[in-house]
């Protein structure tokens, strides 16, 4: 009888023990990380993985019973992305309880398999997180939020559906030269007490030209609340970089469909960018699916608050039974302390489709941000239906262009104004608009009751003349002033 052979098996690293974890933690590690160049997370995977479609990778399941504090009576558990498809980069998962961090290890059969030879015994490791709470029913775990590709994260408030993302960082976008999107290559879970009903969530950013450090401490619910506390390391001067970057898509609506074949009355995630500017103004600036890229910028100093906006709320204001755009969440972002001197960007991409995300807004820092330095920002965002702040001025209810009859290069607007100054008004209450125009010319200006929304009509005629851009602006007004956001919009042939 022959001597028997053992073959020897490649053993798996055993996980690394705990490590302290405080608030400083990921600050600390992405400091160092910044003083060396950037090195990507590993995104070398086996065939079958490397090679799924679409519809593969969402046949990759996660098992909802081997969720992160599943059945310990928490207000949260946490399910995990598996790589695939167009989530390659390997991200690191660590959980914190009580001051200590350890890493989640990854096991191929937290997940179902809709197809088998999807399945590999190798350490793939995630590409992501799905938050879980009961935000609609008690009881019940749903998804609130989701960190996952690149910096891109999204959540929703109650009884609403996903739609526009934000990031953690933008840079040069819109730029001809390229966009670089930094990436979370890693994770920190703070395990909630019992009871509580928020979480942490720390993230280190880190790309070819900064490093970052993110604190989220999420509170879901009627609006979904995100406190964030970020902190930027570049490695080289940044002159376009974006803090704070919200990412929609707007394909078409009453104001701008003159491309659009299609049988629904509007399809976007959001439908304008509102501004609360540091000296008070409050402006409403609606989106357009442009022919041409458009880059805006709106300066200010300390803001009080942007967002990409969703205020048609009917279903009346879309007929799509599959997509329900009406359900999707404003994000309204509110700075906390002084971010000095900057500008709000919009970027307007040309889009065929509703597929692709076509809209991109951010707050720029007025001054490059430089390598060697420290760059904190502070901000709540307010996942919801609406400004998290209410307001006493009349707001634009919509916004429709059409043509002006007998006139071919002439555009007819209708602005329809909402709100509190149109409650119990007198019998002989009157406004008047307050028109501008960058360029060519505004006629035939008319005011007038709309009793169907309980506010008032303007429609007026703009001329461009040779103009092939126009800024144009208008409020409503009242004998004692203006009692109406500023409406904002940029016009081109």
């Amino acid at each position: 009888m022959g001597a028997a052979v053992k073959v020897a098996r490649a053993a798996s690293p055993a996980p690394a023990g705990p490590t302290p974890f405080d608030d400083t933690t990921v600050k600390q590690i992405a400091q160092k990380l910044a003083k060396s160049s950037f090195s990507a997370p590993p995104q070398d995977m086996p065939a079958a993985v490397r090679n799924l479609n679409f519809d593969q990778f969402r046949g990759i399941a996660f098992r909802p019973e081997r969720a992160l504090w599943h059945g310990e009576n928490l207000n949260f558990d946490v399910e995990f992305f598996p790589r695939g498809f167009l989530y390659r980069p390997k991200i690191l998962m660590n959980e914190v309880i009580d001051g200590k961090s350890a890493p989640v290890a990854y096991d191929p059969d937290m997940f179902t398999y809709a197809d088998p030879m999807s399945r590999v015994s190798d350490d793939l490791g995630f590409s992501g997180i799905r938050l879980r709470n009961p935000i609609n029913t008690p009881g019940v775990m749903e998804e609130c939020a989701v960190f996952l590709g690149a910096s891109y994260f999204r959540a929703v408030a109650r009884n609403q559906n996903y739609g526009l993302s934000a990031r953690g960082f933008a840079n040069g976008t819109g730029d001809p030269k390229g966009e670089e999107f930094a990436i979370f290559r890693e994770f920190w879970l703070e395990k909630p007490k019992q009871g509580v009903d928020s979480v942490v969530i720390h993230a280190l950013l880190d790309s070819p030209s900064v490093t970052g450090a993110f604190r989220f401490t999420i509170r879901p619910g009627a609006t979904t609340v995100f406190d964030v506390q970020s902190s930027f390391y570049p490695r080289t001067t940044i002159n376009e970089g974006g803090v704070a970057a919200l990412t929609g898509m707007f394909y078409f609506d009453t104001n701008d469909r003159n491309r659009v074949d299609d049988w629904r009355p509007a399809a976007h995630d959001s439908e304008a960018l509102q501004l609360w500017t540091g000296s008070g103004q409050q402006l409403y600036r609606p989106l357009a699916n442009p022919v041409d890229l458009q880059f805006s910028a709106f300066g200010d100093n300390n803001p009080h608050g942007f967002g990409l906006m969703q205020r048609k709320r009917s279903f009346d204001d879309y007929e799509d039974l599959a997509l329900n755009y009406e359900k999707r969440p404003s994000l309204w972002i509110e700075p906390i302390g002084d971010w000095g001197q900057g500008a709000v960007d919009l970027v307007e991409i040309p889009t065929a489709n509703e597929v692709n995300d076509n809209i991109v807004s951010f707050w720029r820092p007025a001054a490059p941000m430089q390598a060697n330095h420290e760059y904190s920002f502070t901000y709540r965002m307010y996942w919801g239906w609406d400004t998290p702040w209410p307001t006493d001025l009349a707001r634009i209810a919509a916004t429709r262009i059409g043509a002006v009859t007998d006139h071919a290069d002439a555009r007819m607007f209708v602005i329809d104004f909402s709100g509190k100054p149109f409650e119990n008004l007198p019998p002989n209450a009157q406004f008047h608009l307050i028109p501008r125009s960058s360029a060519g010319s505004i006629r035939n200006v008319v005011v007038e009751p709309n009793p169907n929304i309980k506010g008032w009509r303007t429609t007026f005629e703009f001329y461009p003349g040779d103009a092939k851009l126009a800024e144009l602006q208008c409020q409503l007004a009242n004998d004692q002033g203006p009692i109406s956001e500023q409406w904002m919009y940029h016009w081109t042939p």
